[in-house]
């Protein structure tokens, strides 16, 4: 693993086998200052091994192996420790997904506007010139009102609240990282929420978001279940927030 990384970029994985060395291959030829930390959770079609054959031709990749699924909240924070707690931890951490639904080439234009003091930059769907492409109008939909919701809720001016395409900054995560206890998808509002009690300062850059074409969806009930669970107590949440 490189010494002195700038950036490090967390690849959640479960079953992405079709998927994970295409994207890190495209990463690595970004040609970044960064350790790449994938996070994988037992996949059972070969993903891990996978991983381990690409770690023999790049040296900044980290294999971190969980016994099962534990959700995606929980794996963003074991990425978020494990960096913190390198000598020398990455001024810039990126999350994305492992599906090619985000666009490894836009990673550049994340950290073009996290160095002008952005503490929170989010990879947007919805705001101007951000596009979906490969969902269902019904899918689209869905998401837009539930983003519009969150927005009213949270009290941030976003477009985007749920988009996975970030960058955070290394001062912002060493805050909020004690403050995070979501386990699945609802570490995204989470995170946009913390930034705002920080006072941090957050941004949005538009991207194009692709359906992914090899593989199925990992997002469960349970984990649906979740998010919106926790949308609904956000207000009671920052009633008590106003209280103290």
């Amino acid at each position: 693993m490189k010494t002195n990384p700038q950036v490090a970029i967390i690849l959640p994985t479960y079953c992405e086998a079709e998927n994970i060395a295409d994207i890190i291959h495209t990463i690595e030829n970004l040609r970044l200052n960064s350790t790449l930390v994938v996070i994988d959770d037992s996949s059972s079609d070969g993903t891990q091994n996978i991983v381990r054959n690409l770690k023999e031709s790049y040296e900044n990749i980290v294999l971190l192996s969980r016994p099962r699924k534990m959700g995606l909240g929980t794996a963003i924070r074991d990425g978020f420790h494990f960096l913190l707690s390198l000598p020398k931890p990455p001024k810039y951490i990126i999350t994305m997904d492992a599906d090619y639904s985000h666009n490894p080439n836009d990673i550049p234009k994340l950290l073009k506007l996290a160095k002008k003091g952005y503490d929170l930059v989010i990879g947007s769907r919805y705001c101007k010139q951000g596009k979906v492409k490969g969902w269902k109008l019904s899918r689209l939909l869905i998401s837009k009102v539930a983003n519009k919701i969150t927005g009213m809720l949270v009290k941030v001016p976003l477009n985007d609240f749920t988009s996975g395409f970030r960058c955070y900054s290394k001062e912002y995560i060493k805050k909020a990282l004690p403050r995070l206890h979501s386990e699945t998808y609802e570490i995204q509002i989470e995170t946009v929420r913390q930034a705002r009690l920080q006072n941090s300062k957050i941004g949005e850059i538009p991207i194009v978001f692709e359906n992914r074409k090899k593989g199925k969806s990992k997002l469960t009930l349970t984990e649906i279940a979740a998010f919106s669970k926790y949308i609904l107590k956000v207000p009671w949440e920052q009633l008590f927030e106003k209280e103290r």
